[in-house]
């Protein structure tokens, strides 16, 4: 019998720079806010799962022994979980199976990422070298160049506009304005990001998500043991996961992301919702095409129409499916092993009411997080109620 699982507790860092502190040190901190959330001691972990992405930037290979380290929790089991952009994600499903299949009942996640403590090409080479390193990275190609890729086949297919890109852009950073642990707290306009500086044409500088480091945390229970804890827990009610081919080459149709269709389809059907029932979703916009294609294969808007539903302002805050009210990735930040767990955290503080004043969704019951890694290798669709 599968054992239903909850978020009992949040933690959360500041997103951006943090050139004086390591992956031990922001866990730590994301770690035992969680804890404190929930109000159990470290010593009550019975498992303990770390998203880290990559070893190559924070210099610390094996990761998951030094966050266990630093949140003083020995001698129980503990994982890293890699998935690129997604292992946070992939980090969140370690937990939730090991208490769904009852071999534990209480499990800390932990993701966290540095990625500002190398240079920037670095860096950027850095996180090429997880496409495909035998066909693809050898010709100079990075995931700018990917996402451009996609957005002029969507343009070209639907007509998608640069100004639709920007929109996307600007309602994200509005949102994060209000929220203390965003990378960049500050409005913009479409003309800001029309004019902001080229990286992979049609994408510029601000359709980009940045470089960030930070860290999140989510204290998960079974039901048995979160209704003991809190009055106030947040059911995971479906996790679908799915895959796509690595080379970019090698595929149909680069105006979607057929790994997010197929896991919103699983995770739709493991919950019992609909895209109708969604009321507040968290959103992969690594890029600002991304998270418009995403629109269409999550079921919000039909194929070719997700430019559509920023152009009427349906993903802001009082329309018809809420988007990236943290932020996004694209103002939020994106610390990459963070990332899945930080929209975990956000989805919980909103189902639970206590987003912050600007951002709220007043009265959500149901919560969705896609995250995936690379352009859809990795996909995670989860679905969350109060």
């Amino acid at each position: 019998m599968v054992q239903k699982v909850a978020i009992v507790g949040v933690g959360h860092t500041k997103f951006g720079h943090h050139d004086d502190l390591s992956i031990r040190e922001l866990a730590a901190e994301a770690g035992f806010a969680a804890l404190e959330d929930a109000g159990i001691a470290n010593t009550e972990v019975q498992m303990l799962s770390v998203g880290v992405a990559s070893g190559s930037m924070s210099g610390q290979l094996s990761p998951a022994a030094s966050v266990a380290d630093a949140l003083g929790i020995a001698g129980v089991p503990y994982y890293r979980s890699e998935a690129a952009c997604a292992t946070g994600s992939a980090a969140l499903r370690t937990a939730y199976a090991h208490i769904a299949s009852g071999f534990v009942d209480i499990a800390l996640v932990v993701g966290v990422e540095v990625m500002t403590h190398t240079p920037t090409k670095v860096s950027t080479d850095y996180l090429a070298q997880m496409g495909d390193m035998e066909w693809e990275y050898v010709h100079g190609i990075t995931f700018p160049g990917y996402f451009a890729l996609m957005a002029s086949s969507h343009m070209k297919l639907y007509g998608t506009s640069e100004e639709d890109l920007a929109l996307v852009s600007v309602k994200n950073h509005k949102y994060a304005f209000y929220n203390p642990y965003a990378q960049f707290q500050k409005r913009i306009s479409v003309s800001d990001v029309l004019s902001s500086k080229p990286v992979a044409p049609p994408l510029k500088l601000l359709d980009c998500s940045p470089l960030t480091d930070g860290a999140a945390a989510v204290v998960l229970a079974s039901e048995e043991l979160a209704r003991k804890l809190t009055d106030t827990p947040v059911w995971i009610r479906g996790m679908g996961v799915a895959s796509l081919n690595n080379l970019i080459a090698e595929r149909r149709d680069l105006a979607s992301i057929p790994s997010v269709r197929l896991a919103a389809k699983i995770a739709y059907s493991q919950s019992g919702f609909t895209p109708a029932d969604i009321q507040i979703a968290e959103l992969h916009d690594c890029f600002t095409i991304a998270e418009i294609i995403e629109y269409e294969e999550l079921g919000f808007a039909e194929r070719g129409k997700g430019a559509q539903l920023v152009r009427e302002g349906q993903t802001e805050l009082g329309g018809k499916i809420p988007v990236n009210l943290s932020g996004g990735l694209k103002a939020k930040g994106h610390p990459l092993g963070a990332t899945g767990v930080s929209m975990a955290v956000e989805i919980t503080k909103q189902l639970r009411g206590e987003a912050e004043r600007g951002r709220s969704v007043s009265g959500a019951q149901v919560g969705l997080t896609q995250n995936m890694g690379l352009t859809g290798q990795y996909s995670f669709v989860t679905i969350y109620s109060r």
